[in-house]
């Protein structure tokens, strides 16, 4: 009988503590996903994002056409986006940041010397140079995967003394290789190559020409350019969800998992080297053509920085990294280096421009390193 009136009784503490329950999983829980999403994101990237847009809503203020700053923003992208796509395939497969993308860049400047050398122009000639350096890229990254695989857990220390050698030691190359195209050598001696070579008259501005937008004086879309980093941004999608990809991917989360699953880590590591080293070699002639000159002996040393600042900046982490986080970080960087000169400029009657991209590049690589995430290998 009793037991019937406590059933039939209505349960308020119950429904009370229901709702205090339901009031707590619904409020709080909406500042801690900000907090999470700030603890995942990182303060200097949001640090970072907030100040270029405070420079695009600054810009008109000071006398900056903003049109200017925006084509010049998808100039810049366009020139350096493929540069920062070679990161992704060493990040997925574990093998770090690629400090030595001068590897890669080496093989694009062979590339497009000897294209220069054989007389092609146009279109033939940028196509030329991707071909005549891929098998320098293929050789390259296959001799530098080696040498990182026999460094396991030091790839990014190593890298980066790689590129610096074959950077110093192709300065030396340089000057003894038989070249004799007059655009490319020394006037007063008939040889070795000048430090800055022209692509007038052979492909400069190739990809930036074809089909751009152009709205007035000020603003110009390099469409082409854009067209061909989507390529070869869908090329990498189709690589990473291939069955090579994907087993590169499971080698960069877990090397035991994957070996365990028959899949060979020294292979797949190579892989990712080889790969990254021919996206670098196309990605700086990407560059030459929107820059306009080829760029020799110690030029190539410190260009793998941006790259690394730029893809770290986009999300990335020193083991996972994305086609997103290139696109985002790229933006971002680039929104920076245009930015901060025409706009801090106008304010501070200074040149900071130099001094911040140091800081931001640097800054961003050390920031990814402390949160570095340890993989077993």
């Amino acid at each position: 009988m009793n037991s019937d009136i406590d059933e039939k009784r209505p349960q308020t503490g119950s429904v009370s503590q229901q709702s205090s329950v339901s009031q707590t999983s619904s409020g709080p829980r909406f500042p801690e996903n900000i907090r999470g999403f700030v603890t995942d994101f990182g303060w200097p990237r949001i640090i970072i994002f907030f100040f270029v847009v405070v420079l695009f809503i600054a810009a008109p203020f000071v006398g900056v056409r903003v049109s200017a700053s925006l084509s010049d923003v998808f100039v810049r992208f366009g020139q350096n986006a493929v540069m920062v796509l070679a990161m992704v395939p060493m990040m997925q497969a574990g093998a770090g940041l690629n400090f030595g993308l001068p590897v890669g860049i080496i093989a694009g400047l062979i590339g497009s010397t000897l294209a220069m050398q054989l007389g092609l122009t146009g279109a033939a000639g940028f196509i030329g140079a991707i071909a005549l350096s891929t098998p320098f890229s293929l050789l390259f990254g296959w001799l530098y995967g080696k040498l990182l695989n026999k460094v396991k857990g030091e790839e990014m220390t190593i890298a980066m003394y790689v590129g610096f050698s074959i950077v110093t030691f192709m300065a030396i190359l340089w000057i003894v290789l038989p070249y004799s195209n007059p655009t490319m050598v020394w006037g007063y001696s008939g040889s070795g190559l000048r430090t800055t070579i022209t692509l007038d008259g052979y492909w400069s501005k190739i990809l930036n020409d074809f089909l751009a937008i152009r709205i007035g004086n000020s603003f110009m879309f390099p469409t082409g350019a854009i067209l061909f980093f989507a390529l070869m941004a869908f090329l990498m999608w189709l690589f990473m969800r291939s069955r090579t990809g994907t087993a590169l991917t499971a080698v960069g989360s877990n090397p035991d998992f994957a070996r365990s699953g028959g899949v060979s880590v020294d292979r797949m590591r190579i892989t990712s080297v080889v790969m990254s080293t021919v996206y670098g070699a196309v990605g700086i002639l990407v560059y030459q053509q929107s820059f306009g000159f080829i760029q020799l002996y110690n030029a190539p040393l410190y260009m793998a920085f941006p790259a690394v600042a730029a893809v770290l900046l986009g999300g990335a982490s020193v083991n996972k990294a994305g086609i997103l986080n290139v696109i985002v970080g790229t933006f971002l960087f680039q929104s920076i280096l245009t930015m901060t000169p025409s706009v801090i400029n106008s304010v501070m009657q200074t040149d900071m421009s130099e001094v911040i991209r140091i800081l931001i590049s640097n800054g961003m690589i050390i920031y990814a390193l402390t949160r570095r995430t340890k993989v077993t290998k």
